[in-house]
């Protein structure tokens, strides 16, 4: 079912379907909670699965000239105040990671596990920084040329052709982002804080689904963020780009049931990958 609710006087869009342990689930930059849709079908008979189009994107309003992790981690928290919910598990495709990891250090009471859906805990890097702020003069001056030329980047080159009508959806509907949306998500991520604290701490167990052919987030860096907590798993996808959720969306529908039903069970094995 599709609703809305009020955050600082602004309107926030979510989708919110099935019975049981709640799973979250926060699309990346210029996606909304479309995205989802065959993971809630899936997944919605056991449980309850929130969908959330973050601030900007979707059906979402701007809420501020920069959207930072924070600020959107607190709107996904007032979202699940508004629907009386005390426990979840929580997927962040990229974008979204970030907005996970946010939430789950500053509710980890909230936070029975966390999903980095082709996402990192590390700040951006000077060059990332210079790079953002480079995007944000194409977007300021060609934000439709941006899009067509960024989405196709995002899939390994030998799903480019197999996922040409994906690649036109997902094009058709980040082009409905307002050029306010989408540069206030690039400021927030350049200047977000690293988060590898909350892996370090984490209570809750983790689980990192990365591709081997993504060309944003190197496998050495995952391999020594799962090093951090307490309970981690790691999922390698090849012949994936940063899009696993289309490029291999059976194999990590089918991974993320079997991580929440060991999270929400706490039948956790000793064996720290899998």
């Amino acid at each position: 079912m599709y609703k809305e609710m009020k955050y600082q006087g602004h309107t926030v869009c979510f989708h919110d379907e099935g019975k049981g342990a709640v799973l979250i689930f926060l699309h990346g930059f210029l996606e909304s909670h479309e995205i989802w849709k065959d993971f809630s079908s899936a997944l919605s008979g056991e449980f309850r699965i929130i969908a959330i189009d973050l601030p900007g994107h979707g059906r979402s309003d701007v809420i501020s000239d920069t959207h930072t992790m924070e600020l959107m981690a607190d709107c996904v928290h007032e979202v699940l105040k508004s629907l009386s919910v005390e426990k979840c598990l929580i997927v962040g495709h990229s974008m979204g990671g970030y907005v996970a990891l946010s939430f789950a250090g500053n509710f980890p009471e909230m936070t029975m596990g966390l999903c980095l859906f082709h996402s990192h805990a590390l700040p951006d890097s000077e060059i990332a920084k210079t790079n953002r702020a480079k995007t944000i003069e194409i977007v300021e001056n060609n934000r439709a040329g941006f899009i067509t030329a960024f989405i196709p980047d995002l899939f390994s080159p030998v799903n480019i052709h197999k996922h040409k009508a994906e690649i036109r959806g997902l094009i058709k509907n980040a082009s409905a982002t307002s050029k306010e949306g989408i540069i206030a998500a690039l400021k927030g991520m350049k200047n977000r804080e690293g988060k590898m604290h909350v892996l370090a701490r984490s209570e809750f167990p983790v689980l990192f689904i990365a591709g081997k052919d993504d060309k944003r987030i190197p496998l050495h860096d995952i391999f020594a963020m799962a090093a951090l907590p307490d309970h981690a798993e790691v999922m390698i996808l090849g012949n994936t780009g940063h899009m696993g959720y289309i490029e291999e969306k059976e194999k990590t529908i089918r991974r993320i049931r079997t991580f929440a039903e060991m999270s929400f069970t706490g039948n956790q094995s000793d064996d720290r990958f899998y």
